[in-house]
């Protein structure tokens, strides 16, 4: 199971992208959690030991955030990174995808 978790400035503008995201795993028979959470809610979420995440990518509009999630994410080996802004704009849920499991590996 790999948890995926998205980050934006409100947690809406990806709840499309999560969905898009999740038909293509489920097309590729990748076995995922993805969601998508705003960024005063990532640190909750980050510190649930029950849901550890794999993972860590932001939106376009939080890039600015990055260094702050690797710094505090660094000790646990989760990836960070930013979603490319045209994978992002293009709603491409399978580019993302594939650059959320590419981190993993």
């Amino acid at each position: 199971m790999k948890r995926i978790m998205l980050v934006c400035a409100a947690g809406m503008s990806t709840s499309l992208l999560v969905i898009k995201m999740e038909k293509a795993a489920e097309a590729e028979g990748v076995e995922s959690d993805i969601f998508a959470v705003s960024s005063s809610e990532a640190d909750a979420k980050l510190e649930d030991a029950s849901k550890p995440v794999d993972v860590l990518l932001l939106g376009p509009q939080v890039r600015f955030m990055k260094g702050q999630f690797e710094t505090k994410l660094a000790d646990q080996g989760i990836p960070v990174a930013v979603i490319d802004m045209k994978d992002y704009g293009m709603m491409n849920g399978e580019a993302v995808l594939n650059t959320a499991l590419n981190l993993m590996k």
